[in-house]
């Protein structure tokens, strides 16, 4: 019995002598009734949803689901100007771009949450049970969701605070790490990225791939001035990435009259599957698709079409009639769709790039780039309403409608890339036969490209530029303008400047133009010489956003430097 006794005293000293010394792990808190990160990350399943969480956050600044305080990325820069002359859209830089405004939070704090949530499946993958092969491809997944947002702040805010640490309790101390630093942070997520994705070609549609690692190594190349690097980045890309410029007709509207760039933008075109060879980066958005987006919400989906077009639906003719059937938006190019003329093209894009005069009729345009046919560019209203007898089929030119002269943010000629004329989906359709669109149309029913392999010609064109090899750099620059039937530019014309046109008459809509312009170092510049509305506005220090306030002021512990000039 005592034997009995002692060996249970023994068994009961060892468990808790074990105890004792796994008191941490024995005290440790691991939800059982909610998801925290502690239970989150145990199967590969749970990587690729937190995943897809992030490619959710960067669809949803896409979408501009934070309205114009996102469109900022056009407006009050050299190509876009806010259509009904608002001084806090970007009208005006004074009123819009202040310490306190949406314009910088909104930009912040969305890029801040990416960079947060991707340091978190970062950190878990180290300590997770999945395959080391899953470590690797998660990690490097993340680390370029984080490079993108970092290019993001860096050339919106200058130096920002570098955060590449989970983050698993309040802390309150930020301060700014330096420009170069952040850009050398770029460079080594990218790389890392560059070295574990997979090629584009075997990617699934819309996923990170190495081709978008390397297009943004060699815009970040450009910035840090190492141009040799750059070009051999973008030349991956280029000449390595099964990746071709579209030159013949192709995909949804392929029998139907248009061109090439015209097949680009229209519904079902965007991917590989639809045999799209050009595209590096595609968001997508899975219409009526559970977890994508619904034809009834079009908020939900990518706004270019209610914003960029012109309210041609609020038009009356001469005699004071509806310009349209019914005074409703019509699914046609001569329409565009259902706009409210919020994002107007500047005169810059509209006629000077083209080398058109604002002052004259151009609506048969004198040029064989087919970037600026009538099927890419509508330059003219033709009105539709049979009501109107004296002026149905004719053109708003020529008989001018009353409310038009009166506001001309009514009607602008507009690119159709940011609509689907004829593709609306049958939900917002009011009747099929007339097109006639219901008022909850207005979005743009298709993906969207976040990069084209046009843009890393351009960059690489720009990279040659650089480094003093204006031939390399003029060929690059041919081969976009080949693909759109242009005259060749000449060596003598190549400058920086030309490269921003070019990506004007190539990427409007696409691309973020702040971001370009502003590590370009010509955003102050440009938009002074090319916006009429916020142009005369803008000072050298707007160069840069401020730092929110809010994000000033939560920091107590710390310093976070503002801005100069704010």
């Amino acid at each position: 019995m005592k034997n009995n006794l002692f060996k249970i005293f023994l068994l009961a000293g060892g468990i808790l002598l074990n105890l004792g010394c796994q008191e941490e792990e024995f005290l440790k808190e691991v939800p059982l009734d909610f998801y925290s990160p502690e239970n989150s990350f145990i199967t590969a399943g749970n990587f690729e949803a937190a995943l897809t969480d992030l490619y959710a956050r960067v669809r949803a600044i896409q979408s501009v689901d934070g309205g114009a305080a996102i469109y900022s990325e056009v407006l009050g820069t050299d190509i876009a100007f806010n259509a009904r002359l608002a001084t806090d859209r970007m009208g005006s830089y004074a009123v819009g771009l202040t310490p306190q405004g949406d314009i910088p939070r909104q930009h912040w704090i969305r890029w801040y949450k990416i960079i947060g949530n991707a340091n978190t499946i970062i950190a878990r993958t180290t300590i997770s049970n999945i395959t080391d092969a899953q470590k690797k491809q998660f990690a490097a997944e993340a680390k370029l969701f984080r490079a993108y947002a970092y290019h993001k702040l860096v050339h919106l805010y200058g130096g920002v605070p570098l955060i590449l640490d989970e983050v698993t309790t309040p802390k309150t101390n930020f301060t700014r790490a330096s420009k170069d630093d952040v850009l050398k942070q770029i460079i080594a997520d990218a790389s890392d990225a560059a070295a574990s994705l997979p090629n584009v070609d075997v990617a699934k549609d819309g996923k990170l791939n190495k081709a978008v690692a390397n297009h943004l190594l060699a815009e970040t190349y450009i910035a840090v001035k190492d141009y040799d690097k750059a070009i051999a980045a973008a030349t991956e890309v280029i000449e390595k990435s099964n990746l071709k410029l579209m030159t013949d007709r192709f995909g949804s509207l392929r029998t139907q009259p248009g061109d090439v760039y015209y097949d680009l933008f229209r519904v079902g075109n965007q991917n590989r599957k639809a045999g799209n060879l050009e595209a590096i980066w595609v968001i997508q958005y899975e219409l009526d698709v559970i977890g994508g987006v619904l034809t009834s919400a079009g908020s939900s989906m990518n706004n270019l079409e209610r914003v960029v077009v012109p309210a041609v639906g609020s038009m009356s003719d001469p005699d004071g009639k509806a310009a349209m059937e019914g005074g409703l938006s019509q699914s046609t190019l001569n329409c565009g769709g259902r706009g409210v003329s919020f994002v107007q093209p500047t005169n810059y894009w509209t006629y000077e790039i083209w080398g058109l005069d604002p002052k004259k009729d151009n609506r048969k345009v004198a040029s064989t780039d087919i970037r600026t046919s009538p099927f890419n560019i509508v330059r003219d209203f033709i009105y539709t309403n049979p009501t109107s007898p004296k002026y149905n089929g004719k053109s708003l030119i020529d008989f001018p409608a009353p409310n038009w002269i009166a506001q001309s943010w009514r009607w602008y000629p507009f690119p159709s890339k940011v609509t689907t004329p004829g593709q609306h989906p049958i939900g917002v359709i009011q009747d099929p036969v007339k097109l006639i669109l219901k008022s909850s149309a207005g979005a743009t029913f298709r993906d969207m490209y976040m990069i084209r392999l046009a843009e890393t010609i351009l960059l690489r064109a720009e990279a040659h530029l650089l480094k003093g090899n204006i031939a390399a750099a003029t060929s690059d620059i041919n081969i976009v303008r080949n693909r759109a039937k242009a005259t060749p530019v000449t060596t003598a014309e190549v400058t920086l400047d030309y490269i921003l046109d070019e990506r004007a008459r190539e990427l409007i809509f696409e691309e973020d133009r702040r971001v370009t312009l502003s590590r370009m170092g010509k955003l102050v510049e440009r938009s002074k010489k090319y916006n009429t509305l916020s142009g005369p506005t803008i000072q050298p220090f707007h160069a840069l956003f401020p730092i929110p306030f809010s994000e000033i002021e939560a920091n107590k512990d710390a310093k976070l430097e503002q801005n100069p000039g704010y």
